[in-house]
């Protein structure tokens, strides 16, 4: 525990990034400029650049942003538990990158990727086959123990990492949930397509678990937060990664199909006519009947009156 800690050694002492709040800050300064300048003249008039949904997504996927790159998750994960390690990558991966194509709304994407060459990389490389390979290869290069170490020990190279993470994640989220109407793929194919995407971690996932014995010797160390030996990190590690990549994903496969057969129902029994409709004459019944009166429904009452008995 950290009172058996050397005093020289501290993995909860307050580390300040200052690369991230200037990322941070850029990002939420040129987002306000797009929406407020470039926004009025790319929308019809009276329409608003953004929703509140949009709004929501872009505070969220900031806040994930800002989470998993700042104390303590980052530099825990880095130095001491590659479970905060894992965490971190799965927000990235995960998390982020959905929040972030939600708050992005169409006009914003299309000005950014324009129509030309740019626009037809980004189409082809998210595709659901090449977007899904290249997101596994990625997931599975980052846990390769001989990348894992190189990255913890160059900045570069960990930077560059997370980089290519977080872009080949937006490219994979982009059949699902991106602004790009064309780029979508139908609800099925969604469901299908986010199944097979949770079936890949489970393989590193089921690594880390059941391994006898260190896997990541960076994080084979003295220091041990919470007490927790190499074996239970690495355990909890895999049941990050497995929850993240499969609890995760089957919980959007099953809001996607029940959202869809809610729709489907809902359209096949629903009977309402839209204002204006003109009532066709095969369906108006014409009647000869009076109305009935006062007199006509006393009497029927008193007809229905049971027998008085002797």
């Amino acid at each position: 525990m950290f009172a058996q800690l050397p005093a020289e050694v501290q993995p909860w002492a307050f580390q300040w990034h200052a690369e991230l709040w200037v990322l941070v800050g850029f990002l939420v300064g040129a987002y306000v400029y797009m929406v407020r300048v470039i926004g009025p003249k790319a929308v019809p008039d009276g329409v608003a650049p953004v929703t509140r949904r949009n709004k929501c997504a872009f505070g969220g996927a900031m806040l994930m942003l800002w989470a998993a790159s700042d104390w303590p998750i980052h530099d825990i994960g880095e130095e001491y538990l590659y479970s905060a390690h894992m965490l971190q990558h799965m927000m990235l991966s995960y998390f982020l990158p959905p929040l972030a194509l939600l708050a992005t709304p169409t006009w914003l994407m299309r000005v950014l990727v324009g129509d030309g060459r740019l626009y037809r990389g980004v189409a082809f490389l998210s595709k659901p086959f090449v977007a899904g390979v290249l997101f596994n290869l990625i997931i599975m290069v980052t846990h390769v123990p001989q990348i894992v170490s190189a990255s913890v020990d160059s900045g570069p190279l960990h930077y560059s990492l997370h980089f290519l993470v977080v872009m080949l994640s937006l490219l994979m989220w982009m059949p699902v949930v991106g602004p790009l109407p064309e780029l979508q793929i139908g609800p099925l194919g969604k469901c299908i397509y986010l199944f097979l995407q949770s079936v890949v971690p489970t393989v590193p996932a089921a690594w880390l678990t059941f391994a006898e014995s260190a896997v990541y010797k960076t994080y084979d160390i003295p220091v041990r937060v919470f007490g927790w030996s190499v074996e239970i990190d690495q355990q909890l590690a895999g049941a990050i990664m497995k929850t993240a990549g499969s609890v995760f994903l089957w919980t959007i496969v099953v809001f996607i199909f029940f959202k869809r057969f809610a729709v489907e129902y809902e359209g096949a029994h629903d009977y309402r006519r839209e204002p204006g409709t003109v009532i066709p004459d095969s369906e108006i019944v014409e009647t000869t009947e009076a109305p009935m009166t006062t007199a006509d429904i006393e009497k029927a009452f008193a007809g229905s009156r049971p027998p008085l008995e002797n």
